[in-house]
């Protein structure tokens, strides 16, 4: 049943809008990054990894959080236009599986969102001058986005659900992202939903992967999803009762 519903709502998708913002948007900081490691190359002398600091400065805590909030406000506001959710809540599933359904849609286009990133990374680098590419720390950098943009994304599901508004969550999402960096400058990027994804993806000390490790990292991030998907199912049971 959850593939089916998985299904349903990749369906919606497919002739969004947000395919477009997905192709373009993250052209904007990976323009942004490289101008400025370019225009700075004398002080960042850490190559790959000083661009890197450089692309994700801009992406982590402006463009991504207003993309993941964009793509979860959209998820929901399908549902409530239309009486959508008189329809969903007709479905024989588990209302826990309704709101993972969606967080697995969410967390598809997080995903590519990611790939797309360390694409436009390598390419970026090459553009610069540069050659080999770290690619296992891009491999672990973008896991670590993903999985701190499925946080965001169960976040931002919540929110988008409670609120009957499009650009209400959108903008949540937006402030959530500049508290985050807050956060990360305090030394607490690892323990608070919107700083997770810089965290994840290491923007602040991109040299440093090996030396902090990971598992406490992936513990927290399993703990808020397993928190924000049990508050997702109540919301949605509570959806069910009203009757809305």
């Amino acid at each position: 049943m959850i593939f089916k519903l998985f299904r349903a709502e990749a369906i919606k998708l497919r002739r969004s809008p947000l395919w477009l913002m997905f192709v373009f948007v993250p052209l904007i900081p990976a323009f942004l990054g490289t101008a400025n490691y370019l225009a700075n190359i004398e002080i960042l002398k850490s190559e790959w990894y000083s661009l890197w600091s450089q692309h994700t400065l801009f992406t982590d805590y402006f463009f991504l959080p207003i993309m993941v909030s964009v793509y979860c406000a959209r998820l929901m506001t399908l549902e409530h236009n239309s009486h959508g959710w008189n329809r969903l809540l007709t479905v024989p599933a588990g209302r826990g599986l309704i709101f993972v359904s969606k967080l697995m849609t969410a967390g598809l286009m997080v995903l590519l969102t990611m790939v797309w990133i360390g694409i436009l990374f390598v390419a970026s680098g090459y553009i610069a001058g540069l050659r080999e590419p770290p690619v296992r720390d891009i491999l672990i950098w973008c896991a670590g986005g993903f999985g701190g943009g499925m946080v965001l994304a169960a976040v931002q599901l919540l929110i988008s659900m409670a609120l009957n508004s499009f650009a209400l969550p959108v903008g949540i999402g937006f402030a959530g992202g500049l508290s985050g960096l807050v956060f990360l400058a305090r030394h607490l990027g690892h323990v608070w939903p919107y700083s997770l994804m810089g965290y994840g993806m290491a923007s602040n000390a991109p040299q440093k992967i090996s030396e902090r490790g990971y598992l406490p990292f992936v513990l927290i991030c399993i703990g808020y999803l397993v928190v924000f998907t049990a508050a997702g199912a109540v919301l949605v049971r509570r959806r069910g009762e009203m009757g809305s």
